[in-house]
């Protein structure tokens, strides 16, 4: 039971000085940089057009963003207390680092194949699958045994990987079925971003570690909370989503599509260089997901995860209000000020290697965050603004450069090499110091940097061409 597993909290005393301290250094942390993202926000609506939409509409829009916020958040209420379960175990870290490999190597394999199966036996089933596996994922978190939680982590690989397809397919078919204008799919895509990658993330965080530090209730209990929300959501999907497949023309092509998107990748250096920098700049994030919890806790120092990880989202939608604003700006090409995104992404997780190399003073065991901590931890919130202006810019240059056709087959591609970097990265995370492991993020990083810059020769010289033949064709 989740009261068995109780927080080191519990063994402190209710307040010291430097605890009430330093719990008010996370929350004028976290209200700076609300306030400046409730700022930039507030400016972006009074720019936004108002566009008159029928109330059946707005029903079936809203019904979905409820839903998708519920799955999100089953997904996000996890994030920050993964690790912290399986050091509270009493895991090592190359132990812990094989549970997620199992995870990442689960959604390599399943997700090559989710969406085809989705399109078959229907994307309802499929979203109900997700909510299904992710429970017993969640379940899972209530034994300590090692082959249970390899167990959770196989589930939840299966649950990630429908997460990414089976409500975006079912969304857009349901979309067009019902008859409603292209446009509007655009506003009901950037509405759940901002609910379910945004908002719901920070109150998720939030939550947990109201659920784990103010309740003490141990970190098994986001898990729950997890399964509660995935519970409620798959009731309402039940009742409320019809069902919808894929044509079955789509099926038999599915071997014809993946060579086509193959083609597209190999022959088109736009796409390879895309899907690349895609590869490395997502490995680099996800192993900062598994990295960031023994950054800044190296001595066991007792760190509210939840609160950190709110910030961290915080610092993400910071991100992503500047990246719309720049995308906005006809002198602002998305190829150009990349190259500064991929290079300050990696400047920001070279900071623990330049912190390592230095040797700042650590913590103690049971204390709060030390003053190395502090430094890394303003490194981690640059990065996730990088990782906010990345998301909505990789998702423009996609748009330009991957063949409509095979756009989906060539995203999936692209997470097959990311994947397989996670995979190895974390399966040597125990021969390496932490150091070590940033620095090889870094490094993947500038490569990345290094590709744009060679995209945007390739797209400057084809923009060139089309002009001289536009040129010679009036001549």
């Amino acid at each position: 039971p989740p009261c068995m597993h109780f927080s080191r909290a519990r063994l402190l005393p209710p307040c010291l000085t430097s605890t009430c301290t330093m719990e008010a250094y996370y929350w004028v942390q976290f209200a700076l940089i609300a306030i400046g993202c409730g700022m930039l926000e507030m400016q972006k609506m009074g720019t936004k057009e108002r566009v008159s939409m029928p109330q059946n509409f707005l029903s079936f829009r809203n019904g979905y963003l409820f839903v998708y916020s519920l799955m999100m958040a089953g997904d996000w209420l996890q994030g920050p207390y993964v690790y912290a379960l399986y050091q509270h175990y009493g895991y090592s870290t190359g132990d812990i680092g094989k549970l997620f490999i199992a995870g990442f190597g689960s959604s390599m394999i399943f997700g090559t194949v989710v969406g085809s199966m989705a399109d078959k036996y229907g994307r309802k089933n499929a979203a109900l699958t997700y909510c299904v596996t992710y429970i017993l994922s969640c379940i899972t978190k209530h034994w300590s045994d090692y082959n249970v939680l390899m167990l959770g982590r196989f589930f939840g690989g299966i649950a990630t990987s429908l997460l990414f397809t089976a409500f975006e397919s079912w969304l857009v078919s349901e979309h067009f079925k019902r008859g409603y204008e292209a446009e509007w799919l655009d506003k009901t895509f950037a509405k759940a971003i901002f609910l379910g990658n945004g908002l719901v993330s920070i109150v998720s965080g939030l939550l947990a570690n109201y659920l784990v530090t103010d309740m003490s209730l141990g970190p098994v209990a986001p898990f729950d909370a997890a399964a509660a929300f995935l519970a409620v959501g798959g009731v309402v999907i039940f009742f409320t989503w019809t069902e919808n497949k894929g044509d079955n023309s789509e099926n038999t092509s599915v071997t014809q599509g993946m060579k086509l998107a193959y083609d597209a990748i190999r022959n088109d250096k736009k796409v390879f260089y895309l899907g690349a920098m895609q590869s490395l700049f997502e490995a680099s994030m996800y192993s900062f997901v598994f990295l960031w919890t023994p950054a800044l806790g190296p001595n066991g120092e007792d760190i509210p995860h939840g609160m950190i990880f709110a910030t961290m989202m915080v610092a993400c939608m910071v991100g992503s209000s500047i990246a719309s604003r720049i995308m906005s700006r006809p002198d602002m090409k998305v190829e150009r000020y990349m190259q500064t995104v991929f290079l300050v992404s990696a400047a920001a997780l070279f900071v623990p290697v330049v912190v390592k190399f230095f040797g700042m003073a650590g913590g103690q065991p049971g204390g709060p965050i030390a003053f190395e901590g502090k430094v890394m931890m303003l490194g981690f919130l640059v990065f996730e603004a990088m990782v906010g202006i990345f998301w909505p810019s990789m998702m423009k240059m996609r748009s330009q450069y991957v063949p409509e056709e095979v756009r989906s087959t060539v995203m999936n591609f692209f997470r097959i090499p990311l994947n397989l970097f996670v995979c190895i990265i974390l399966y040597n995370v125990a021969m390496f110091p932490l150091s070590a492991m940033f620095a090889m993020c870094a490094g993947f990083l500038v490569l990345a940097a290094v590709l744009q810059q060679r995209l945007e020769v390739l797209g400057n010289a084809t923009a060139s061409n089309g002009k001289h033949v536009a040129m010679g064709t009036k001549a």
